[in-house]
Parts: C-alpha cells; sequence; structure tokens
C-alpha cells in the first residue's frame, strides 16, 4: 500500500497511511512525511510497533534529537533522549510526568534554542467503556495569525516577549538546577517558519510573562487576547489515541493541550522525543 496523505478537515492535523516505521523508511516517503508536517502542522501514523532505538531513529530523521530535563527521571531504558509520560506507578514511584501539558503551550518555549518537533508514541491509552480518554487538542497558531486583522499584524509584528520557565504550573517537581538552566529569553511573538517561511503567533499565557517595550498591565492584556484567539475552535484539531499511533507535530505552527479526563486505574503511557530547534526569528 504506496504511503498516502489524509488531511483531518481541520485547521491542523493529517493522517499518514501506508507506512510502517519500524522498517527502512527510504528518503522519498520521508520527503512526504516531512511535507505534510510542513502544510498541516499535525501528523499521525496508527498501528505501529515500535522500540525506543526505532523510535529515536525516526525522530533523528527530522533533525537532532534533544534531551529534556524529565528524561534524566523518567527516561526509557536509561536513554537520555526519550522519555515517559504516564499515570501509572511501579512500587509507589511514578514512571512518568503524570499530568503534562495540561495547559495550552509549545514545548520549551522557554528554551534560547525551542524544540523544533515532538512525538509522542502511545504505548497504553485510557479507556472507559471503549472509548479512548486523554486527547490532545492542537491550535494552529500559524491560521490564527492569518486571520488577524491586518492593523493588529503590522501592531505585533516587530514585538518580542518574555518566556520565562517558571511562568507555568509543572506536573512534577523542578530543581533549582532546571530553573538555572532555562533563565528567561526574549522571543518575536511573530514567528517565521524556518521551513515554509510561513507567520504564526507565539505566544503563550502562561510560558509568555511580558512584552518587550510595554508595562505589565499593557502586556497582560497583550498576552491573554492573542493567547485566547489562537485556541479558538476554528483553529483546533483534536487528536483521539489509540494505542500504537505515533503524532508529530510542528511546535513553529501549532500549540498543544494534553486532556486530562482519566485517572487510575485507567492507564495511559506515552513515549516522548524532541527535536532540537534553532533560535525563534
Amino acid at each position: 500500500m504506496p504511503i498516502a496523505v489524509h488531511p483531518s478537515g481541520r485547521a491542523a492535523g493529517a493522517e499518514i497511511t501506508g507506512c510502517n516505521l519500524a522498517t527502512d523508511l527510504d528518503d522519498a516517503n520521508f520527503a512526504v512525511i516531512q511535507d505534510a508536517l510542513d502544510e498541516h502542522g499535525v501528523i499521525y501514523l496508527r498501528n505501529q510497533t515500535l522500540t525506543p532505538d526505532q523510535q529515536v531513529a525516526f525522530t533523528e530523521r527530522f533533525g537532532e534529537p534533544d534531551v529534556n530535563f524529565n528524561a534524566l527521571r523518567f527516561g526509557v531504558d536509561g536513554s537520555p533522549t526519550i522519555y515517559r509520560i504516564s499515570n501509572i506507578t511501579e512500587n509507589g514511584e511514578a514512571i512518568g510526568t503524570r499530568r503534562a501539558g495540561e495547559t495550552w503551550h509549545t514545548d520549551m518555549s522557554y528554551a534560547k534554542h525551542p524544540a523544533l518537533a515532538t512525538m509522542l508514541y502511545a504505548v497504553e491509552v485510557p479507556t472507559l467503556h471503549g472509548m479512548p480518554l486523554g486527547g490532545t487538542g492542537f491550535a494552529n497558531a500559524a491560521a490564527a495569525y492569518d486571520a488577524l486583522p491586518q492593523d493588529l499584524k503590522d501592531a505585533i509584528t516587530s514585538l518580542k516577549g518574555v518566556f520565562d520557565f517558571r511562568g507555568r504550573k509543572r506536573s512534577s517537581p523542578v530543581s533549582a538546577e532546571d530553573i538555572a538552566a532555562y533563565p528567561p529569553v526574549e522571543h518575536p511573538i511573530v514567528r517565521t517558519h524556518p521551513r515554509t517561511g510561513r507567520k504564526g503567533l507565539y505566544i503563550v499565557r502562561d510560558d509568555t510573562t511580558g512584552i518587550v517595550g510595554k508595562d505589565a498591565d499593557e502586556s497582560q492584556a497583550l498576552i491573554e487576547a492573542l493567547a485566547d484567539h489562537v485556541i479558538k475552535p476554528e483553529f483546533i484539531y483534536q487528536h483521539i489515541w489509540q494505542q500504537g499511533d505515533v503524532v508529530v507535530w510542528d511546535n513553529c505552527t501549532v500549540q498543544h493541550r494534553a486532556v486530562q479526563d482519566y485517572g487510575l486505574p485507567q492507564r495511559r503511557l506515552l513515549w516522548r522525543t524532541t527535536v532540537k530547534g534553532g533560535a525563534p526569528y
């Protein structure tokens, strides 16, 4: 069955079929996957069966894998590049981050070089009477920018936001070393995609703590207005997970949020990898 791209019909998201990631992926087929990610911001492949090494190998096709601070505690098989997102406990200890990503955000926006892409592989998916739980929402920040009135685009095009690691509540404790590793940084709030040149809003209610050159009240008003605009229903694709799903998203194009509608004994286990990115511009 040849590889094919099936758009979701929403502002983001496309399914890739005809591809087994556990086998060799030739350059032509990977080009189809990369182009789909560039166009749709989120892609997913169902019914995959991967080892950690195979997931890392697929991650490497998009760029150099990054090391997330959570991997030091929750790494899979000791890997520094792949770690568990999970509500499962073993011997009284959590095996992964329990409530990761429950507010809208884009991964590692608080870093000088935020993650280019993120990948999740669904090992276990919680269900209730056969209904999948723990979905993930994706908001297309490029489509949200396109929908802004021109005068607002002109007003914000050169503005920079202050992004702070300490701005968001996190699902697991962070150390003083983690905080020191990510001092506040400034990024443009209108970001240019490094591959396509498309512009998108790069602003998050929690991680963006100020706007350079504006006072606290004016900054907060602009942050809230633009952050709320990004997550309007017309810009959102909601992914319903199945065991064996591999989902990849472009952190320049989309924001995401994990739906926390499950709890033990409903088990959730995802393996996460990220791809290093450059400085936003």
